[in-house]
């Protein structure tokens, strides 16, 4: 995960098929390659775990198993590998819901949003609804408000692009990251970008919009992960009926926590 001015947020990710990891090796047993394919998931989604001295690989995976409620071995057991393949969002792990460091947050109540440009995997009219119904799962439960522009500057201004494109955190074509976000804040604060060489879809094929939408938005406003399985926050991406979804509990407390409850008069 880069820095330079802002956090890189969400980058959904479908790892490569791979061989199966050997089940339950010592570590010392393992291949280079399987043991950098371990360290690099490690690495990337665990990095705090990575600045204690001489941590065993065994105690990085417990570590690992405990934030996803698996029985806890210290071995890359069959169920360990497979959350290790799911698709899921590229921010490193936390628990429950919470807020990034620092606590950003948008100082008012009222932001906009801007789409800069479409995927042509579905209608214009199709992606303007999954961005409205996006900002509509925490405009529900908050005071918060967002009203599309067309020509001004917006605060999160949204666009699907393909490899690098601009902001030092490139896209690498289908199959890989599907969309990353930036915190609140100035400049690209709160902005989000999907991965256009992705497919796009409103239904249970491909990849939903809707569903990585509201996910990313999350972040736009300030959210971090959670460790609370089918929350919308949680790392791992799933499909959900989007006619049927309704925000988790666990994600409900963490934006009402910055923002509020909604009141009768928002």
């Amino acid at each position: 995960m880069g820095t330079m001015h802002y956090l890189l947020l969400c980058a959904v990710i479908f790892l490569p098929e791979t061989p199966a990891f050997p089940v339950q090796l010592r570590a010392e047993s393992w291949t280079s390659i399987d043991l950098e394919k371990v360290k690099g998931y490690l690495d990337k989604f665990f990095p705090i775990f990575t600045k204690t001295q001489n941590i065993s690989i065994e105690e990085r995976i417990k570590k690992m198993q405990t934030f996803f409620h698996l029985t806890v071995t210290g071995k890359l057991d069959k169920e360990t590998e497979e959350i290790m393949t799911l698709p899921r969002c590229g921010l490193p792990d936390v628990a429950e819901y919470k807020t990034f460091s620092g606590t950003p947050k948008w100082e008012k109540t009222h932001l906009t949003y801007k789409i800069l440009s479409y995927t042509s995997d579905l209608p214009r009219k199709k992606v303007d609804d999954a961005i409205k119904k996006a900002f509509k799962v925490w405009s529900d439960v908050t005071p918060l408000h967002f009203r599309r522009v067309h020509l001004s500057r917006a605060d999160i201004e949204i666009r699907f692009a393909r490899r690098e494109h601009g902001d030092g955190f490139p896209f690498d074509g289908k199959g890989g990251t599907l969309a990353h976000a930036f915190p609140p804040g100035e400049g690209r604060g709160g902005d989000a970008h999907f991965d256009n060489d992705e497919k796009w879809s409103e239904v249970n094929q491909e990849v939903n919009l809707f569903l990585v939408a509201a996910h990313e938005f999350g972040h736009s406003l300030g959210l971090d992960h959670s460790d609370v399985r089918g929350a919308l926050m949680y790392p791992i991406y799933s499909y959900q009926n989007p006619e049927k979804f309704k925000l988790p509990a666990d994600d409900r407390r963490g934006i009402q926590k910055l923002y509020g409850k909604k009141s009768s008069n928002s």
